[in-house]
């Protein structure tokens, strides 16, 4: 009995120590699960680093490549087609430069060095991130004034403009302008009231060439109007004013706008469409008579409204 007692606790003893290795495995087994999901995790977070850097050096770049240049060219939006080579040019170079530094100054600077350009008004200076636009409502000249060796245009509000070659613009010469005051700077309006008599003719003119003659516009065959006998302060019983074509064809407007009524003439609108009927029917104003009358009254003269 007590050998048995003894070989059972030997037994015991032994069955004991096989199970503390099993447990020792078992906490080995363990140990790497655990090493490797703190390596897997650590590799994880590298990898989330290692993208986000990534993330972080195309995006710096994109902005980067996003950036503003640091100069830019001049450019001119909007312009007419009647605008020369020249005028742009001279343009260009009253704004400062060929080639601008974009900052947040340049737009106010050169709007301040085109403000003092006649041939622009309501100047808007935009910068973008290569350019610089120019954006105005340019002046359209009418009018071509003569003064010894000095000669300038006028628009139709009469602001005086600097001359400038415009070869796309039939523009007609006031003569006969009774100078007595300075010429105002270009920019400025010189307020006369012979001068204004001349260019509201051309306004209309410039008009009806739009309405009912826009391929080939009347204005080209006007080579001056001559305001000399303005208010007949020459003579009155002459035509106060007369307009010349190019050949030298005289077409007797007679009184100033507004006051046909006053001297026993055609109405405004009467001279007008007479002056553009024949025109129309001959095809030029050029080589045909040597005078055409337009201040008489006539019946059953063709209204612009009533043909065109």
């Amino acid at each position: 009995m007590m050998a048995r007692r003894k070989r059972t606790k030997q037994k015991r003893k032994k069955i004991s120590f096989k199970l503390s290795a099993s447990k020792r495995r078992k906490h080995q087994k363990t140990g790497l699960r655990r090493s490797l999901k703190t390596i897997l995790t650590a590799l994880v977070v590298v990898c989330v680093f290692a993208l986000a850097g990534l993330l972080f050096y195309f995006a710096e770049r994109h902005v980067k490549s996003a950036k503003p240049t640091e100069t830019g060219r001049l450019e001119l939006v909007s312009v007419p087609e009647w605008v020369s080579e020249e005028l742009k040019a001279r343009i260009r170079a009253a704004a400062g430069d060929e080639t601008f530094k974009l900052d947040e100054k340049v737009a106010q600077v050169v709007a301040e060095n085109l403000a003092s350009v006649a041939w622009l008004d309501e100047v808007k200076v935009q910068t973008t991130h290569d350019r610089l636009l120019i954006e105005a409502k340019w002046r359209k000249p009418l009018a071509l004034v003569k003064l010894g060796l000095r000669k300038f245009y006028v628009d139709d509000k009469l602001a005086v403009l600097d001359f400038v070659p415009v070869p796309n613009l039939p523009i007609v010469r006031i003569k006969g302008l009774l100078v007595t005051t300075k010429v105002p700077a270009p920019g400025e309006v010189w307020q006369r009231d012979d001068l204004s008599a001349g260019v509201a003719i051309l306004v209309q003119l410039d008009r009806m060439d739009k309405l009912v003659t826009p391929e080939d516009p009347l204005l080209y065959e006007i080579d001056s109007i001559d305001v000399s006998n303005f208010n007949g302060r020459q003579n009155r019983r002459l035509p106060h004013i007369i307009l010349y074509t190019s050949d030298n064809t005289e077409i007797i407007w007679g009184a100033e706008i507004g006051t046909w009524q006053r001297y026993l003439e055609a109405k405004d609108e009467e001279k007008l469409a007479k002056l553009y009927a024949y025109y129309k029917e001959y095809g030029s104003l050029l080589g045909g008579v040597k005078y055409i009358n337009l201040r008489d009254p006539q019946d059953k003269i063709p209204q612009p409204i009533d043909k065109y």
